[in-house]
This record gives C-alpha cells, sequence and structure tokens, in this order.
C-alpha cells in the first residue's frame, strides 16, 4: 500500500470520527405521566411494574416517566403548569382546571366510571340524604365528589346552600371525619371503604344512583399529542393490555391486584372489592363507542353546566358556552375556543388491531 492510500484511510476515519461527534445519536424523547392514588389509576403503576409501559414505549421510540403524586388535584395542577405530559383524572376535573386555564387537553383514554367507588358518609345510623340538610360535609371542593352531591341534592329536591361544605385533600378523608367538626365526608375509595367501615355510620349516597357519570381518563396536552401521535398510542397499547391482565384469572392477574393492593395500603380483598365497583372499560371498542355516544355529549353538558353555574370556567366565562368542548361529530359551546377534546381515534386503533 502507498503512503498516499494509507493517509486517505486516515482522512476518512477522521472525518467518521468528526462526524459522529457532531452528529450524535438522537436522544429518544421523555414524557411525563401524573398519577395519584386511586382504584381507576392504579392500572398505571402496575404497567410500569410489570415493564408493559416501557414495551410499549420501547415500541414507539420514546421514553416514558410515571410520577406519582400523594395529592389528587395537585397531579392536575402540575399537568395544567406544564410539569407533566399527561394525568389520571376525571372528565369534570379536565374540564375545570386544566380547560378553564386555557390548556388546550385531550381524553384519548377513557378509563372507567364509578360505578360504587364514590359516595356520602354520614355520621349515625340509620340516617337519610335527608339528614344531610344543616350539616358540615366535607370533600374535595370543585371536584367530581362536588359535582357528586350537587348531582344529589338535585335529585332529592334538596338546596345544596342548606348544607356548609368544607373543602379537605383527598388524603385526609378518613382523619377528617374523625374530628367533631365534620358531619359527613364525600370520598371515593381507597377512602370510602375504610370509612363505611367506622362504626354508626350510614352511606346517604353512592355513585351506582348515576352510572356514566363520573368518568375518569387520561388527559393529555393535546399540542404534545398532535405532535408526538406516537406517545398515544403507546399509552393506550400499555393501557389495554395491563386491563386484560387485571381482568384475568390466573396469576398474573392475582399478583397484579396484590401489587395494587400494597401500593395503596389496603388488601387484595378490598382492592378486589374496589375493582368491582369500578366499571373499567376493558374493550378498548367500548371505550371508543361510549366516546362517540349522546350520553357522553349529555353527562359533559351536565358537567359544563355544573361548572360554570360555580364559577369554575374561568373569571371571564359569559356562559357554559364560553369553552368549547369537542366529541366526535359534536361541539358543545364555542368552537373557536375548543380546550377540551374527547378524541375516539386511540381506542378505536386498540380495537382494530392497528396499534
Amino acid at each position: 500500500m502507498t503512503m498516499r492510500s494509507i493517509l486517505r484511510l486516515v482522512l476518512c476515519a477522521s472525518v467518521l470520527v468528526f462526524a459522529g461527534a457532531v452528529h450524535p445519536a438522537r436522544a429518544e424523547p421523555t414524557f411525563k405521566v401524573a398519577w395519584s392514588i386511586y382504584t381507576g389509576y392504579l392500572p398505571w403503576p402496575y404497567a410500569q411494574h410489570a415493564g408493559i409501559l416501557q414495551k410499549w414505549a420501547k415500541k414507539y421510540g420514546i421514553n416514558i416517566e410515571l410520577v406519582q403524586v400523594n395529592d389528587y388535584i395537585e397531579s392536575i395542577n402540575q399537568f395544567t403548569g406544564g410539569k407533566a405530559d399527561a394525568v389520571a383524572a376525571t372528565t369534570m376535573d379536565a374540564l375545570t382546571i386544566p380547560a378553564a386555564g386555557g390548556v388546550d387537553t385531550t381524553i384519548p383514554i377513557l378509563g372507567d366510571y364509578s360505578n360504587g367507588n364514590d359516595g356520602i358518609v354520614l355520621k349515625g345510623a340509620n340516617k337519610t340524604f335527608a339528614d344531610l340538610k344543616g350539616k358540615k360535609i366535607n370533600l374535595v371542593q370543585f371536584s367530581v365528589s362536588h359535582y357528586m352531591l350537587a348531582r344529589a341534592f338535585q335529585t332529592h329536591h334538596m338546596n345544596i346552600d342548606d348544607a356548609k361544605l368544607q373543602n379537605v385533600s383527598d388524603a385526609d378523608f378518613v382523619a377528617a371525619f374523625q374530628t367533631a367538626d365534620v358531619d359527613a365526608v364525600v370520598a371515593w375509595n381507597p377512602a370510602f371503604i375504610e370509612l363505611k367501615k367506622q362504626p354508626n355510620v350510614s352511606i346517604v349516597y353512592q355513585s351506582t344512583e348515576m352510572p356514566g357519570e363520573l368518568v375518569d381518563a387520561l388527559l393529555v396536552n393535546t399540542k404534545v399529542l398532535k405532535d408526538h401521535p406516537e406517545f398515544g398510542k403507546a399509552l393506550t397499547g400499555a393501557w389495554f393490555e395491563t386491563l386484560a391482565v387485571i381482568n384475568g384469572n390466573d396469576e398474573k392477574s392475582t399478583a397484579a391486584r396484590k401489587f395494587m393492593a400494597d401500593l395503596s395500603g389496603t388488601t387484595v380483598e378490598s382492592i378486589n372489592s374496589q375493582i368491582g365497583t369500578t366499571a373499567f372499560y376493558y374493550d378498548p371498542a367500548i371505550g371508543a363507542k361510549s366516546i362517540r355516544s349522546p350520553e357522553m355529549v349529555t353527562a359533559m353538558d351536565l358537567v359544563r353546566s355544573f361548572s360554570f353555574d360555580h364559577q369554575l370556567m374561568g373569571n371571564g366565562a359569559k356562559s357554559k358556552d364560553a369553552i368549547g368542548i369537542a366529541l366526535p361529530g359534536t361541539t358543545l359551546g364555542d368552537s373557536s375556543n375548543i380546550k377540551l377534546r374527547l378524541d375516539d381515534t386511540f381506542m378505536q386503533l386498540a380495537a382494530d388491531n392497528k396499534l
């Protein structure tokens, strides 16, 4: 080999090394998902624990970080403030917090609806809903619990203003109920189960009386989802694979439920009971159909009416139409100011085995 050939080889190698330094391997985008302790959200940490979330993230060339937040409202605030790209929350809170705060939010996954996971516990045996009149009721104010309480008063032809509402964190449901200053608590599981075990109490209302209205979902920043549809696909694939495990009748299902019980500080028997009162959309086709249904339009209309009546749509809202809510085939409210979108696309992809 001539000296000129050797120099040419050395030069080519140097160029390749230099090119590698200037153009490093592209880093995989990372997305954060916030969640808090609630039966309907516990599949997410199990998906991470079992490697399901990582498997789907890898399939789409991304990283997904799951972040536990001890306070439910704070988890949504973190999403609203841009500290998380997605959060597990209710459809109502999607409207009243991020959407009302100007954050364009999309719901690509319906998780479940409460079918007994939420309820109102009143001190004293053999009490009825009518006995709430004049009582001090603790709840997470302006949350879906507040909505349930208002709907319950409406159903019983009573005025919610006849009770005194006191705000409390969901982390303090049980502790607050022990104090003399509280007559009743509007709570969700697992705290609701603990409260029902207390001596000398009455359950005066449960979410079984309003099926399909207290809907849990995954909220995703619309811009993030539009720029990175692979994020939505990975989340959807992981979610329904995880639900299939939880809904099974084998060792994997048993292990999954034990993990969920341990994580929420309760027993397997308790978590099984909670799952029994959580109407999960195990079939993505059913979830997609629910988003497209007239019942979902009615439910969101009830939610926005409550939100406006309680000044939860922002100071500038002149009517419940101030914020647009886009559903498949229809829009509630201002179509030029859509801030909440219920999207059946990703669940339909899962239903069609196209993820």
